[in-house]
């Protein structure tokens, strides 16, 4: 398909050769670039998550090559009419050659051709005015919160998540998140199921919460809730599981209780992204998002 205007891709020099990037598709053999990528950026996902996101990317997982060195990577997970882009990672020796907006431009094109009516992304602010080019809008903040999780009791009322419980789960997600994310969910119990747990009142679910192994931290998210003490519930859940170990978390700036219980717990915060759409928007409800899955996928 032709070129849309807006991925044309410009560049503070006109002595950046774009010909001498190519893009293909990241396969399993690719996980080390992968990993060695993400450490040069010192960010905290595993071989497993590089794992879930070639599980979940329908063939839309891509490395960039210079000159036939791979010096890149983007992945892509579809949900219906929703995808997020993440992992956009550069190898620190051949930043500056416009292969992140090669990378991200690839994405919308096979995106596009795949009829997605909605692309999501969670942008540093070093990458949102790439972004912003590229035809992605702001939605809202998030901050990320670290920290030394506190030795805390385990809330009564929370349970470990069952496969029972998978499908309500999703349709509560559902609901925040306006994203079908069923096959997220899914994947996260199966990969550690002790690592998630719910809260329900007579007949109806008030909440969710999950946790992943990092290799630099435990990752709490995504977690949703109806209520500010289901919220607060469920986080203590996620916290208890992973005391004096070191916790991130990604919370919606609406989310005043969850940031609460984060200052509460003495976290402080490491950085900021702003949630960015290009597309149809979509009505998310970032006020019950106690915790995003990361920037990975919302």
């Amino acid at each position: 398909m032709a070129q849309s205007p807006q991925y044309r891709l410009t560049t503070p020099t006109s002595r950046i050769d774009i010909t001498m990037i190519s893009i293909r598709t990241m396969h399993a053999d690719d996980i080390g670039l992968g990993l060695r990528l993400k450490d040069q950026a010192g960010w905290n996902q595993t071989a497993a998550d590089w794992q879930r996101f070639l599980q979940l990317g329908l063939a839309g997982c891509f490395v960039a090559e210079w000159e036939g060195r791979a010096a890149g990577t983007t992945v892509v997970t579809e949900f219906g009419s929703v995808a997020w882009i993440a992992m956009v990672l550069v190898d620190e020796q051949l930043r500056g050659r416009g292969i992140g907006t090669r990378l991200v431009a690839h994405a919308l094109e096979h995106l596009d051709a795949r009829g997605i009516a909605t692309v999501r992304l969670d942008a540093t602010p070093l990458g949102r005015p790439l972004y912003q080019r590229l035809g992605f809008t702001a939605d809202y903040d998030l901050a990320r919160w670290q920290g030394v999780a506190p030795a805390e009791d385990a809330p009564a009322g929370v349970k470990p998540v069952a496969d029972s419980d998978l499908a309500a789960v999703a349709e509560l997600d559902a609901q925040i998140s306006a994203t079908g994310r069923e096959r997220l969910i899914r994947y996260l119990h199966r990969q550690e199921p002790a690592a998630m747990w719910c809260l329900s009142s007579p007949g109806n679910l008030l909440g969710y919460a999950a946790l992943r192994t990092g290799s630099r931290a435990f990752q709490i998210g995504p977690a949703g809730a109806v209520d500010a003490a289901a919220g607060e519930q469920l986080l203590s859940a996620a916290a208890h599981h992973a005391q004096g170990r070191t916790v991130f978390l990604d919370i919606p700036a609406q989310n005043r209780p969850a940031t609460t219980w984060a200052e509460s717990r003495g976290l402080v915060i490491q950085r900021r992204f702003t949630r960015m759409t290009r597309g149809t928007a979509i009505h998310d409800q970032p006020a019950l998002l106690w915790a995003s899955s990361g920037p990975e996928n919302g």
